[in-house]
């Protein structure tokens, strides 16, 4: 049976000092020795990832970091993998001895209250001690939910995953759909998927095969055509489809064949509303007008695959957006969960669709970029800008 997405799951991530019992505490939820647990402190490094089913949620992924107190060079880099986590953290774990809580916990939870990030504190090892009652109160009256536990003796973990069900956000439980609300339910889209060097060997991409089953769900149809089999499919068929979704590449194509009357969209512009904020990053791709040779561009992608010939990414949309400005642009190009601290520098931010990652992490991004005063859009918004057929491509969503 195939697993669901990383994208599509529950988010946890596990923050704390080192020693605090987080590896222990995340074997202890999952059933299974996923952390190495040691009492020598900092043995994790790198995050740790465990997906599970945690129920009556359904699929989630747990995320153990290493502690925030690292010292050293390397502990430094530890430091900022964990703090890159916080980006993709849907709910908070913030775990704490059961008789320690000083400025380390103070911060964590001031991170993920500053994020809006819901959290639920962990004061762990409780068969050495117990947490103060004054604190507990001034946690209950902050509304942060707080549980005490203990690996050793199995104390609390019941507690814990009632704690972390109801922690979870309501975006979580009712996320928002990738396009059935767009083709009602008897109706049918047509989706376009073009065969070429970047389409892996033998299967789709994750935005299509995601986009059909959120279809099927809906009780919707789907017709999946290459973009040369369009036309033909498009006259075969006895009504015309409720919508039409390309892959961004071949967007001049299949606007061409395409009735102006029937509506038309790409993957990525769905997924710019399915994982992120589809009105931020319109408004970020409205900025390419000001754009002037010598700007800089920052181009970001999730995955870290290695560019190809003619990659979307490194090559395509810098050409696009070269030719559509008239000038030479100064592009800079990030991969998976590396970033730039400091996005001054950059006139525009031109984001994938982060399919293979979860929503909150495209929103931190987004909330990152509008807090340095950059605006931030997506490769099939900057694709249909580009090419002129951004209103057209917009028409299905109905923005104000």
């Amino acid at each position: 049976m195939q697993s669901t997405a990383r994208n599509m799951r529950l988010h946890i991530g596990i923050f704390g000092r080192r020693n605090v019992g987080k590896s222990s505490l995340l074997n202890a939820l999952t059933g299974q020795q996923t952390s190495i647990v040691s009492e020598i402190a900092g043995t994790t490094t790198d995050p740790v990832e465990k997906p599970m089913e945690l129920q009556p949620l359904g699929p989630v992924l747990f995320v153990d970091t290493a502690g925030v107190d690292d010292t050293g060079d390397l502990g430094a880099l530890r430091v900022e993998r964990t703090r890159q986590v916080f980006d993709r953290t849907d709910v908070g774990v913030v775990v704490a001895a059961a008789g320690e809580w000083g400025a380390y916990e103070r911060a964590l939870v001031d991170e993920l209250s500053a994020r809006r990030t819901p959290m639920v504190v962990v004061f762990n090892k409780s068969d050495l001690g117990t947490p103060d009652e004054g604190l507990l109160a001034s946690l209950r009256d902050r509304r942060l939910p707080a549980v005490v536990t203990s690996v050793l003796t199995d104390t609390g973990m019941a507690g814990l995953r009632e704690a972390l069900v109801r922690a979870a956000p309501d975006g979580f439980v009712n996320a928002p759909r990738i396009a059935a609300d767009l083709v009602p339910p008897g109706k049918y889209a047509v989706l376009v998927v073009p065969i070429d060097k970047e389409a892996p060997k033998g299967r789709l991409i994750l935005p299509q095969v995601q986009t059909i089953r959120d279809l099927l769900d809906n009780d919707s149809y789907c017709v999946v055509v290459k973009e040369r089999e369009l036309r033909h499919a498009l006259s075969m068929l006895g009504e015309p489809p409720a919508l039409v979704v390309t892959d961004s590449q071949a967007f001049l194509k299949v606007a061409a064949d395409t009735p102006d009357s029937v509506p038309l969209t790409s993957f990525s512009i769905l997924f710019a509303r399915f994982q992120g904020d589809l009105g931020a990053l319109v408004s970020g791709a409205r900025t390419i007008d000001s754009l002037r040779g010598g700007d800089r561009v920052l181009v970001a992608e999730a995955c870290t695959h290695h560019p190809i010939t003619e990659d979307i990414g490194t090559v395509k949309i810098p050409r696009w957006l070269t030719q559509f400005v008239g000038g030479t642009l100064e592009f800079t190009h990030t991969r998976g969960h590396d970033f730039p601290s400091d996005l001054s520098p950059y006139k525009l931010v031109i984001h994938c669709g982060a399919c293979m990652w979860n929503r909150r992490e495209m929103l931190s991004r987004i909330l990152r970029c509008r807090a340095a005063g950059a605006p931030i859009t997506n490769y099939g918004l900057t694709i249909a800008y580009s090419l002129g057929i951004f209103d057209r491509a917009l028409k299905p969503f109905h923005l104000e």
